[in-house]
């Protein structure tokens, strides 16, 4: 067991640091290239840091544990509505107004597009394909459709090139590397357990995996930028089901684990249509809030691992 463990602490420390050295170079390299602050926003920081999960679930399912790859896909998702945006409204309430629902309504419809396929229980490549052509669809129309108050992350500290694309390629290794280490690892502590590895990915993988998106929302509270965690949040939730299940889909063409449908995805959607909700009805959403995200997190865990 303690061979498992050390394990899937390297891998989770490998993905965090790795993550971090790939959003800094791709954002470097893409400033260097003169990229737009709303490309490097939207496509590039929110593709390079929903990278630790494409990994993790892509080396699942390479490995024949789809069930691992899908867990993480929906765990990742309540652990970025509950736990990273609870964290940052608890470190500063982050202010609603002015903010736009559009990219909620699809996180949203993505969440029920998953319930969907999760019922019909079919797995099929052109599904996976159906899915990654959904999320080109989503960045093609926001970069056309952008929003007066869209705000990006600007990762003031500019990089040289030549070490822009250091970190980029340190950063990929890491995550590879990292990636395979912690599925490796959970894979072996599932069965040691006596867990399924759907509850692993739910928990240890997914909670792992949004290190980085947890590290970037508390340092936006931090430096005052409250609605960036709101966006990253958001933009994460999309990118984990459009662009992470559709390639766990098309790698690993079997149907979403049917356990999901009892609870999860049920807690999943619940999830999205409170945010909208708050995104329509509130102003801000201030510690209280945040404090109920935070214990329904926890209740959610302590009923998994119970």
């Amino acid at each position: 067991m303690l061979n498992s463990i050390i394990l899937s602490v390297l891998g989770l420390i490998s993905l965090a640091v790795g993550g971090e050295l790939l959003v800094r170079g791709s954002v470097g390299i893409a400033r260097r290239l003169g990229v737009s602050h709303l490309v490097t926003g939207l496509v590039i920081v929110g593709f390079a840091t929903s990278m630790p999960e494409m990994v993790a679930s892509v080396e699942a399912a390479i490995l024949g544990s789809p069930q691992l790859a899908w867990g993480n896909v929906v765990g990742s998702n309540l652990a970025n509505t509950l736990l990273i945006l609870g964290v940052a409204a608890l470190v500063m309430p982050i202010s609603l107004t002015g903010t736009g629902k559009r990219d909620a309504v699809v996180a949203l419809l993505a969440s029920l597009l998953l319930w969907g396929i999760t019922a019909v229980q079919i797995g099929s490549v052109w599904i996976g394909i159906g899915l990654l052509a959904a999320i080109m669809t989503y960045i093609y129309w926001r970069y056309y459709h952008p929003r007066e108050t869209d705000e990006v992350d600007d990762y003031e500290a500019a990089m040289a090139t030549h070490w822009a694309i250091l970190a980029f390629v340190l950063g990929l290794a890491l995550l590879v590397g990292g990636g395979n280490l912690l599925v490796t690892g959970a894979i072996d502590l599932a069965r040691l357990w006596g867990v399924s590895e759907t509850v692993i990915g739910l928990t240890l993988v997914a909670v792992g995996t949004s290190l980085p998106e947890l590290a970037a929302s508390i340092a936006a509270a931090l430096r005052g930028k409250p609605g960036l965690a709101l966006g990253n949040v958001v933009g994460s939730n999309i990118y984990n089901i459009l662009l992470i299940g559709g390639a766990t889909m098309v790698i690993a063409p079997v149907p979403v684990p049917a356990g999901l449908l009892t609870y999860e995805i049920v807690l999943l959607v619940i999830t999205a249509v409170a945010l909208l909700l708050l995104l329509a009805r509130a102003k801000t959403i201030g510690r209280v809030m945040a404090s109920l995200l935070l214990l329904v997190f926890v209740a959610n865990t302590a009923l998994l691992l119970g």
